[in-house]
């Protein structure tokens, strides 16, 4: 049983760019279960601690932050799934690559790692829930019954991190993006709290050169199989 509720839980966790954001929603909705997208938690208080100016090195004013910051996520009526910081809608300043590595360096601090467990365990309510991050099965929901763990070439997440940004019509170079995503990298496999690695009984899925409907239907087979 995954937690006190009986609620099913499915972890999938990866490097940024591995496509665990966009296979952990379609997943989501096709199980019909709920969604946590845990990244964007550490991106809003990134976000709220640019807002107030903070310095990054400051780590007490960080936590204060933490506990400070209110995040709700909503849906558009046309089914866009938005993120409220502190009651302001700031889904695209998230996702900026500021935002990102801001998060990436706020996630090292274990106060703030703390302080972020129970408002992510809290998510995990019936009929069940995909659980999307860098240590979704190893630290949040070490007992769920399924855990998957997605990673990619970093050329390649580099190309779908540029595509996406062209998209937006951000001005990026590949070989700038695939800098960012080595370091980044780098920065979350040494920190010294909660490092990203898959768990022990988690399935490692490559998604390099493979199709989106692809990972997701491998996805959905490794739920279907019945567990002892």
């Amino acid at each position: 049983m995954d937690n006190e509720a009986g609620a099913p839980i499915l972890t999938i966790d990866g490097p940024s760019g591995s496509g665990k954001g966009t296979i952990s929603r379609l997943v989501a909705g096709r199980l019909g279960w709920h969604y946590l997208d845990s990244g964007a938690l550490y991106r809003a208080v990134a976000v709220a601690a640019g807002w107030a100016t903070l310095d990054l090195s400051d780590q007490t004013a960080l936590v204060r932050c933490t506990h400070a910051t209110e995040v709700a996520f909503r849906d558009t009526p046309e089914g866009e799934p938005r993120v409220l910081v502190n009651g302001v809608d700031a889904t695209d300043e998230l996702r900026t690559e500021t935002a990102g590595a801001a998060a990436s360096a706020i996630a090292a601090i274990p106060e703030v790692r703390s302080a972020l467990t129970e408002r992510q365990r809290a998510f995990c309510q019936p009929p069940g829930l995909v659980a999307d991050g860098r240590d979704m099965g190893t630290v949040i929901f070490p007992g769920a019954a399924f855990k998957v763990f997605l990673t990619a070439s970093a050329e390649e997440r580099a190309q779908r991190r540029y595509k996406q940004l062209k998209d937006k019509g951000v001005s990026v170079t590949i070989g700038g993006l695939l800098q960012e995503i080595v370091a980044r990298d780098a920065r979350d496999a040494n920190r010294a709290v909660a490092p990203l690695r898959p768990a022990p009984d988690a399935v490692l899925i490559d998604t390099t050169g493979l199709a989106v409907e692809a990972v997701v239907a491998r996805v959905l087979e490794l739920v279907s199989i019945p567990r002892s």
